[in-house]
């Protein structure tokens, strides 16, 4: 199924002459689940070498259990979700929802301070094998508090630098390259729209945090097979930078190595960027050496923080987020449509009923007059007994999307953090990267006009 691309803030691709692309999760496609279960296999290993229990090694990985765009609260061992002011909206202490009273109790009116190093965004898809895998460490602590575990804060910082390590080391990389079929998702359509786009004389770029022979394995299985009008990958792209060290390619200067596309060997290069494979640099060389105002590239990649906040704030280049989980977001907005609209019903119901409710008590309290105080009881119970079927109604909702956390763009009647991030810093999102290369290369993308709150009434 074919989904659009959606729009924050207006952008005339007409006017784009350099498109760069991340690769893992924008440009390569994984099955995201396969890819997060090896993930979080090479987590146990890696844990209990570091010596952690050996119970560890019954954790079955849950793919459902944690949602991008989660925050791990590493002091109180607890998962959040939060709304776009950064108020938590649901949270969860090991495998168990934390109920409404409890969190009060425990954060009482505390908005979240990302800056905070007590707290950790989840925020790319290579991240929920880590919130799992926290979580059941937290909930293994919390039933079997004899066994040696370390403090909640601890294990955060211990399963993050193990995910690194699986990263760093190949353990991961080598998997993937052995069965190839089984973790990265071919798709024609998205090379087909890259060549269509260079008809229209648009440069193509890559810009990714792995390394050359980990890209060429990937692109000579996924981009290659495909080409009509190019040889190779490499005739495609206009120049490929390996290794760039995102966010910091955005923001720090980094040197720039050229790197042999048949040997793999590098060599220091301090010319003027051209055609070719590179390792390192910074996105200043990119707008310096091509003569390019950033107005004039757009970036496209899956990591909000990675690829697109640090992005926006530092380089001002436009930006496109893919966000893969919205295919299922969308269908689901469908399927609960009848839901939703049976919720909205309810509450048209409990508005006039809480309006006459407001204006009996109004009148008992300021007024000193005679009300009948049935008909308060009544209307209380009619107003309890409607939100008793409209919570069971967003129960059910909720549950559609993901049985623990709901929607990934909302938080309960509010967008969440994630949403909030993605309307801020992206210019243009979208499900797939194949949404935007079927559209024509002139498209105009216009900015939906967003009432104000005082506006709708």
């Amino acid at each position: 199924m074919r989904h659009r691309v959606y729009v924050n803030r207006t952008l005339n691709l007409k006017k784009i002459r350099y498109i760069g692309l991340d690769m893992d999760h924008t440009l390569i496609r994984y099955n995201s689940e396969v890819f997060e279960n090896l993930s979080f296999e090479l987590l146990k290993t890696k844990l209990i070498q570091k010596g952690y229990p050996e119970e560890i090694k019954d954790f079955k990985f849950n793919f459902h259990f944690a949602i991008r765009g989660l925050v791990i609260d590493k002091k109180r061992g607890n998962l959040l979700k939060l709304n776009r002011h950064s108020a938590i909206r649901a949270s969860y202490h090991g495998l168990s929802p934390i109920d409404f009273k409890e969190q009060n109790k425990i954060y009482k009116s505390t908005y979240i301070d990302l800056g905070d190093p007590n707290f950790e965004a989840i925020d790319t898809a290579f991240s929920i094998s880590h919130a799992v895998m926290f979580s059941q460490i937290v909930e293994l602590k919390k039933q079997k508090p004899h066994l040696q575990i370390p403090d909640f804060a601890i294990v955060a910082d211990d399963v993050l630098a193990a995910l690194d390590e699986a990263h760093r080391d190949g353990s991961i990389k080598n998997a993937v390259k052995k069965d190839l079929p089984r973790y990265i998702l071919k798709e024609r359509e998205i090379v087909l729209g890259l060549e269509k786009f260079k008809k229209h004389g648009k440069k193509i770029f890559i810009v990714t945090n792995s390394d050359y022979h980990y890209l060429k394995t990937l692109f000579d299985y996924a981009i290659n097979p495909f080409l009509n009008n190019h040889a190779t990958w490499q005739e495609l792209f206009d120049f490929v930078i390996t290794y760039a060290q995102k966010p910091r390619f955005f923001y720090d200067q980094l040197p720039l190595l050229r790197v042999d596309p048949k040997t793999g060997l590098m060599s220091n290069y301090d010319e003027p960027l051209k055609p070719g494979i590179y390792q390192g640099g910074c996105a200043h060389i990119i707008t310096r050496d091509l003569n390019l105002h950033p107005d004039e590239i757009l970036y496209i990649g899956d990591h909000i923080y990675g690829d697109i906040l640090r992005l926006k704030k530092d380089c001002a280049w436009r930006t496109a987020m893919v966000i893969e989980e919205l295919s299922h977001e969308i269908e689901t907005n469908r399927k609960v449509k009848p839901i939703t609209c049976e919720i909205e019903q309810l509450m048209q119901q409990k508005e006039p009923l809480e309006n006459e409710l407001t204006e009996l008590l109004t009148r008992k309290y300021e007024e000193d007059s005679a009300v009948d105080d049935e008909k308060i009881e009544r209307i209380q119970r009619q107003i309890g007994d409607i939100d008793s079927n409209i919570a069971q109604l967003i129960k059910n909702q909720q549950a559609a999307y993901n049985p623990q956390w709901g929607q990934l763009m909302r938080a309960g009647n509010e967008e969440s953090y994630f949403a909030y991030q993605v309307e801020r810093y992206a210019c243009i999102y979208m499900a797939k990267l194949s949404d935007l290369f079927s559209l024509s290369p002139r498209t105009y993308f216009r900015a939906p006009r967003r009432p104000h709150a005082h506006e709708n009434v």
